[in-house]
């Protein structure tokens, strides 16, 4: 304030001159002059002073103000209810209902190899053959000891038969039809000893032809033609694998069978009923579980170890898309939620504490919420705990907004995927 008081001071002491002031020329003289006192400018000084104290005083007044912005707008909306079947999901691996190492069984050179490698075969299809000339020999040398033992056995017979009619006429004394009784029974013997050196022979001359032994796939051949086999143990040939159907082995938590069990008890199930219980297979690059099947085994025990039960499910697999081996998804079917809520992933965040949804209040005051999740259902994720159904769930724009934040909610309805492949 010290320029308006001084203001006329200063213009006081301007020499005789034209001086612009406020737009207004004027001429000021010094003190001195008569002109100071003339009428015509008495009135200039004390308007320039309020002029110049108006315009300071405007400057003192003006002052900066903040305006808060409004709220930002955020979707919001209450999550979706409806029924889901709750699933038991585990991760397992495929292996072969059946698989078998060939071998060769008798010892001689490979004479064929009757098969490609890798192509699937019929059971009773002839697959490798081994030198069977000494073998088929060997059948007919045993072959003619049969008809032998078979000849001596009937002249023993007809032998004794005379014998025993003449001890009758006490024609021959009792120690000739003994000696006749002892070669009969000795000719029975060799017989049987032939017959089942018979048998051997067919049996060894058989194993020369190494079949399939069930319907399968056939692996590469691990010998050569003119290579000889079975010299002091069986040689393995290949490996035949069946295909179809295949077994699936995964393994379920504690929890899980504990929750299993007492819902069984509730619907009265035996175990005969559960192993009626579908099986869902996905593989890594397939989305959702398209093959289907059914439990088959289910173990006494648990793992101490692990604290997990052996499962395993019995999958079809005519088209031979799964093969043995495979990292699977798999899920079973435990029990049925009519009034689940759901809400989708994008509106989940997660920190130290675990879950948690973002939800906005009466007061429009965003709030967060501890929550547990369940499985995936159709798109959705299924709340298990820590929501209601008319809670209103910020679904967009999370980044945009903090707990303890008021906004302006956009209320809209959370869409529903497209039902996925089984």
């Amino acid at each position: 304030m010290a320029m308006v008081f001084h203001g006329w001071s200063f213009v006081d002491s301007l020499p005789h001159r034209q001086t612009a002031i406020g737009g207004h020329r004027m001429t000021r003289a010094n003190s001195a002059s008569p002109v100071r006192h003339n009428g015509r400018w008495g009135h200039i000084g004390p308007a320039l002073a309020a002029a110049v104290a108006v315009v300071a005083l405007a400057g003192c007044e003006d002052k900066n103000t903040f305006v808060a912005p409004p709220p930002p707008k955020v979707d919001v909306a209450t999550p979706v209810q409806r029924s889901v079947t709750r699933y038991v999901e585990a991760t397992g691996n495929t292996a072969p209902i059946k698989s078998v190492d060939l071998v060769a069984r008798v010892q001689g050179f490979l004479q064929s190899i009757d098969y490609q490698d890798g192509t699937f075969v019929k059971q009773g299809t002839q697959l490798f053959t081994i030198e069977p000339e000494t073998y088929k020999l060997k059948l007919e040398q045993a072959q003619a000891a049969e008809i032998g033992a078979q000849a001596t056995l009937k002249q023993a017979e007809a032998d004794f038969k005379r014998q025993a009619e003449l001890v009758q006429r006490q024609a021959v004394s009792q120690s000739t039809l003994d000696t006749s009784t002892s070669t009969r029974d000795n000719a029975q013997a060799n017989l049987q000893q032939a017959q089942a050196n018979t048998r051997l022979a067919e049996i060894n001359y058989g194993y020369t032809k190494v079949s399939a032994p069930f319907d399968g796939i056939v692996s590469a051949h691990l010998v050569s033609i003119g290579e000889l086999v079975g010299v002091s143990s069986p040689t393995q040939l290949a490996t035949i694998v069946a295909m179809d159907p295949i077994y699936v082995n995964f393994t379920v938590n504690e929890q899980d069978v504990l929750r299993i069990r007492a819902e069984a008890r509730r619907r009265g199930l035996t175990i005969a009923d559960l192993k009626q219980l579908p099986v869902e297979i996905g593989l890594q690059t397939e989305t959702g579980y398209p093959h289907e099947g059914r439990l088959d085994y289910v173990s006494p025990t648990l793992n101490s170890s692990t604290g997990t039960l052996a499962v395993r499910g019995l999958v079809p697999n005519d088209k031979r898309v799964l093969l043995p081996g495979y990292f699977v998804r798999v899920r079973v079917p435990s029990d049925q939620d009519t009034n689940a809520l759901l809400v989708p992933d994008t509106a989940l965040g997660s920190d130290q504490g675990g879950r948690y949804l973002l939800v906005v209040n009466n007061d429009n005051i965003v709030e967060q919420r501890k929550v547990q999740i369940g499985q995936q259902d159709n798109g959705l994720r299924v709340i298990e705990s820590g929501l209601k159904p008319d809670d209103r769930v910020v679904i967009a724009g999370l980044l945009r907004v903090i707990p303890g934040q008021k906004i302006d909610p956009q209320v809209t309805k959370i869409e529903q995927p497209q039902a996925s492949a089984k």
